[in-house]
């Protein structure tokens, strides 16, 4: 069966995180028969533990549903797009394989920072944008005030603002109405050789690596011999076919249409997010303007057991499959033994990967406190990059040290101006600019260090706002800064897992609170403790956890005074000796705690 080009629609939902994107998708799937109503279910794209139980989506999902319009029967492929900050890696995969996007606003909350900037994602790839007010069924919906907003951001029409509701299905008609008529459909020549964009891949245990791609130009048939351009490699196409809410075969997937490709891969790194399919017989172009995902935060994660090192890589090899976000390499650490260093989009990332090895993989972890990338220039002026502590030169050899800058768009009630503005400078943010979007709401932007950000930075601005304040940033700039490496000492020890680059002006203050929060967590031994923070050999802060002391004087009742000295004499010995050699066991919430040390 053969689809007309001119019947196919590609579009995404883009919003921020809690607008409805997946329950309007859920009565979308619903309205087109594609999911039957007793496979209904909340959140129907998203099949994660994780995404349920938080609410959002962390994967972005393809699926195809058939709608007769006018008495034509078309075919819209819906590619759904996480909306939280830290994601917005895979909202940009998903805006390159479309064609339209429906922007999708909380009629209650109005436009928030990742709605306007997955919009500018959105118009800097040319695509056809829908505005859809949503949650218009709620006692709390503002429609005319959000209207306004939208007329201002976007330059759309009134009368082109569509009234929804995800939850009751409100509306729904007149969406996918306006996806067919105002969407333009692909453009593409089946004749010319083949060009297909790989947009995601997953992994399944019994067929490998299945990588989901859209067709530029050209048609894939079953069992052709096709090759990844970034790679280089070779395959023969074994199943390929289109993605319904279940996989579904096909012999052939036609130019402008959306699907997945099955051919044996079992490596990871075969297969890349952003690559070009293409036909070994008559190849063509890679397709451009796709740009490598750039980790922003860096951790060390490490195996609590360090038996588990081999099947924590074969983990992490799974899980890139599924997140193309996530980096890693290998490095070992005095402390922890055999581990991986990570880089992340942001801290939410971070968690989540934690979380997922903790329950696909069964993989009890421990993870580095997080840190960014710097720039570190030696005495002759050259430049290295710097994502860990320990890579930290010998200050006698350092000319300076560069940190990143973000540049930080937060979008809040007015009443809250005050006090965010004061946390931004806390965090060493230089204000840049503040504008009214409505008499309520104002836009502030910051310059601020990533470093600062990646601790608790969101945390706070949530619980300042009371929840209202929406944050959204990207790399801006690198700028010298005077950064100094914390270490920290236990028994005389170094700890290289929790070293830290920070602030000298912040340093005391941080290795005073790491000093007393190791102090309740590390158990008592029985010699003495000290733990000891140390910029260089200058120590700026210490706790000392006093040893458990046994009664050796117990049996001695009466007699000369210097029977009990002698004992107590030997006991001094013996603990002066264990201290020497007796080593200290860090628990686990050590680890944990230091980043939720406020």
């Amino acid at each position: 069966m053969s689809i007309a080009l001119k019947n196919i629609r590609n579009f995404c939902i883009i919003a921020h995180i809690d607008h409805g994107k997946s329950t309007l998708a859920d009565r979308l799937l619903e309205i087109t028969q594609t999911v039957l109503k007793r496979d209904m279910m909340a959140q129907v794209l998203d099949d994660m533990d994780i995404e349920r139980e938080r609410g959002i989506t962390i994967k972005s999902h393809a699926i195809q549903m058939e709608y007769m319009y006018k008495g034509e029967k078309y075919y819209l492929n819906l590619i759904d797009t996480p909306g939280h900050v830290d994601f917005s890696y895979e909202v940009s995969r998903a805006i390159a394989a479309c064609e339209g996007a429906l922007l999708l606003v909380d009629a209650s909350q109005g436009i928030q920072a990742q709605t306007i900037s997955n919009l500018y994602l959105a118009l800097n790839n040319n695509l056809e944008i829908i505005p859809v007010l949503n949650k218009c069924d709620m006692e709390a919906a503002k429609p005319d005030e959000v209207s306004d907003q939208m007329v201002d951001i976007i330059g759309c029409k009134r009368e082109d603002i569509l009234k929804a509701s995800g939850k009751t299905g409100m509306g729904m008609d007149e969406v996918l109405a306006a996806i067919i008529e105002k969407i333009p459909a692909p453009k593409g020549d089946s004749k010319q050789p083949l060009q297909a964009l790989i947009f995601d891949s997953m992994f399944n245990s019994f067929r490998g690596i299945v990588a989901y791609f859209r067709i530029f130009n050209g048609e894939l048939k079953k069992g052709d011999k096709i090759k990844f351009l970034a790679t280089g490699n070779e395959y023969n196409a074994d199943e390929i076919g289109i993605l319904k809410m279940k996989q579904s075969p096909r012999d052939i997937v036609e130019t402008g249409n959306v699907g997945y490709i099955i051919s044996g891969i079992k490596k990871a790194s075969e297969v890349k997010v952003g690559d070009t399919i293409t036909l070994v017989s008559n190849p063509a172009e890679r397709i451009q303007g796709f740009e490598d995902v750039k980790p922003m935060v860096f951790a060390g994660i490490y195996p609590v057991s360090t038996d588990d090192f081999a099947e924590l890589r074969e983990a992490m090899e799974k899980l890139q499959l599924n997140d193309a976000s996530l980096t890693w390499e290998p490095e070992s650490s005095a402390a922890l033994g055999f581990g991986f260093r990570c880089g992340f989009l942001g801290l939410l990332h971070m968690e989540i990967i934690q979380e997922r090895l903790d329950r696909e993989f069964n993989m009890n972890v421990i993870t580095t406190v997080p840190n960014v990338s710097y720039r570190v220039f030696d005495t002759k002026g050259e430049m290295k990059v710097m994502n860990n502590p320990s890579e930290m030169p010998d200050p006698t050899r350092m000319q300076k040290v560069e940190e990143p800058i973000i540049l930080a768009n937060i979008i809040t009630k007015a009443e809250f101006v005050g006090s965010i503005m004061n946390l931004c400078m806390d965090k060493r943010g230089i204000f840049k600019n503040q504008v009214y979007l409505t008499t309520d709401r104002v836009e502030l932007t910051f310059e601020l260090p990533l470093g600062e950000v990646i601790f608790d930075f969101y945390d706070k601005l949530k619980s300042i706002s009371k929840g209202y304040a929406s944050f959204d940033y990207h790399a801006f700039d690198f700028r010298e800064s005077d950064l100094v490496k914390l270490d920290i000492l236990v028994n005389g020890d170094q700890v290289d897992a929790l070293s830290a680059l920070i602030h000298r002006a912040r340093a005391h203050e941080f290795g005073r609170k790491i000093c007393e929060k190791l102090k309740e967590l590390i158990p008592k031994q029985q010699f003495q403790i000290a733990i000891q923070a140390a910029i260089g050999a200058k120590i700026v802060a210490r706790e000392t956890i006093s040893a458990m002391r046994k009664d050796v004087t117990a049996k001695c009742y009466g007699g000369d005074i210097s029977r009990k000295r002698k004992l107590l004499e030997k006991q001094k010995e013996g603990k002066k000796k264990m201290k020497q050699i007796g080593n200290v066991e860090i628990p686990q919430s050590a680890f944990v705690a230091v980043l939720k040390l406020d």
